[in-house]
């Protein structure tokens, strides 16, 4: 399978195309293929429409053809979390209640990628409303195993080669969880740097649209594309002062990035063989890493960050579920109600707090570039019905630095874990480079 299209990275991808050694055409069949032949035991997709996306790639071959000015992306397949929508299918949610919407417009994000040159291939499957009531995908390394959540399809979809780009989104660890129990690259940027006009809101404080693909430079690529200023989210503040592809561009860096490996509360919910897995590694650095234990106001995090979750999912689903509660499961409901008697002054304390952790983490960016930690708990759980714990990634999603997820080590049972990389807010570039040493040391 190696030497088939759909193996390609989506710039290698995109190269191919622009110098007329394969088509958007071709490509988009050959992951057509793949999907033909795996969906029966990954369950990625829904909503999926073959001919649409082979209509969409003879379009970008004929644009070519024309001479026409093509965008990075141009006659690449990429998968859309089924929270964002699109003109041109259904968008529901993961939920009976929407089956069968069909939005108006696309999402910014969808107009953007196609603004790219990019091909919407389908709708990958997320969990109910993109919380925890899991919908069947598998992961393409074991399908006895989960493949994470919420952004399950699209994970394991570019996990699985059916795919080379999918867009996932972030509230709890929906992004980055499932990249490390899938073996990809995944990556959140700085919050309010990609608009969320378009996608299902479930908490306007914390939700984060992110990135999935089999390289660095891809993430760089599409992140480019997406990271573009949009009134109608009126949580847009940050852009990246230089272009991310340029970053991933350089020549290779002879100097070491300043990293810190950082452990906090999150580590309490760590597997039993984590230890030893990312001690090895740390080791492995050369002593170029220093360890940072992040203590103090650190150990209210992870309540602070529930708080805040589960009062804006009362805010923002509550209505439905007492509207419709036959058509919305029964782990969706538990998970809205949690949020129902929190007090406003609990709320606002909670994000006083994620206001004092941000000052506290630009202090320790003062001395360090970058910092490094698990990107989950251990290896992917065993069953379907669990998406794993997102304890590794609360912290960094309440308080909107931008996170990525390297696939450079393994676990016991020989299943991906994900270094974790995370940089200073709203300096997404300072992070790409230290994710490019630390990912080029490992090959």
């Amino acid at each position: 399978m190696e030497n088939d299209l759909n193996c390609l990275t989506a710039s290698a991808a995109a190269a191919a195309i622009r110098a007329g050694e394969t088509s958007s055409e071709m490509l988009v069949s050959a992951c057509i293929a793949r999907i033909n032949d795996r969906e029966s035991t990954v369950h990625a997709w829904v909503n999926f429409n073959a001919e649409n996306a082979l209509t969409q790639a003879r379009e970008c071959d004929a644009a070519l053809a024309r001479g026409d000015d093509v965008g990075p992306l141009h006659g690449v397949p990429v998968g859309l979390k089924d929270i964002i929508d699109t003109a041109d299918l259904p968008t529901e949610s993961g939920s009976r209640l929407f089956a069968g919407r069909r939005p108006a417009q696309d999402s910014a994000c969808a107009a953007l990628l196609r603004a790219a040159g990019a091909v919407i291939l389908g709708k990958t499957v997320t969990t109910e409303f993109a919380l925890t009531q899991a919908r069947g995908t598998t992961n393409p390394h074991d399908p006895s195993r989960t493949p994470g959540g919420s952004s399950s399809g699209s994970a394991a979809a570019v996990a699985d080669f059916m795919v080379q780009l999918a867009v996932g989104s972030q509230t709890g660890g929906s992004v980055i969880r499932p990249a490390s129990f899938c073996g990809i690259y995944g990556y959140k940027p700085t919050y309010g740097s990609i608009s969320r006009r378009g996608v299902l809101i479930i908490s306007r404080y914390l939700d984060h649209l992110g990135l999935y693909s089999r390289s660095l430079e891809d993430l760089a690529i599409m992140g480019d594309a997406l990271m573009q200023r949009d009134a109608g989210d009126f949580d847009m503040r940050f852009h990246p002062e230089r272009q991310l592809s340029e970053i991933t561009a350089e020549p290779e860096a002879t100097e070491a990035p300043r990293l810190a490996y950082v452990k906090g509360p999150a580590w309490d919910h760590a597997e039993d063989h984590m230890p030893a897995v990312f001690d090895a590694y740390v080791a492995g650095l050369g002593g170029i890493i220093q360890e940072v234990e992040l203590g103090g106001i650190f150990d209210q995090a992870l309540d602070a960050q529930a708080t805040i979750m589960n009062a804006s999912l009362w805010a923002n689903l509550g209505e439905l579920c007492e509207q419709h509660p036959e058509e919305i499961e029964d782990e969706t409901k538990e998970r809205v109600i949690a949020g129902r008697d929190i007090r406003a002054a609990d709320f606002i304390h909670a994000t006083e707090l994620a206001d004092s952790l941000v000052r506290a983490l630009d202090g320790l960016f003062e001395n360090y570039d970058a910092l490094v930690t698990a990107a989950a708990p251990g290896e992917a759980p065993t069953g379907l019905d669990y998406t794993g714990n997102a304890a590794f990634q609360r912290i960094w999603t309440m308080t909107g630095l931008p996170t990525l997820t390297l696939p450079l080590l393994q676990g016991p049972n020989g299943m991906p874990i994900g270094v974790q990389v995370i940089g200073p807010k709203g300096r997404d570039e300072e992070l790409f480079r230290a994710a490019r040493w630390l990912d080029a040391l490992a090959e």
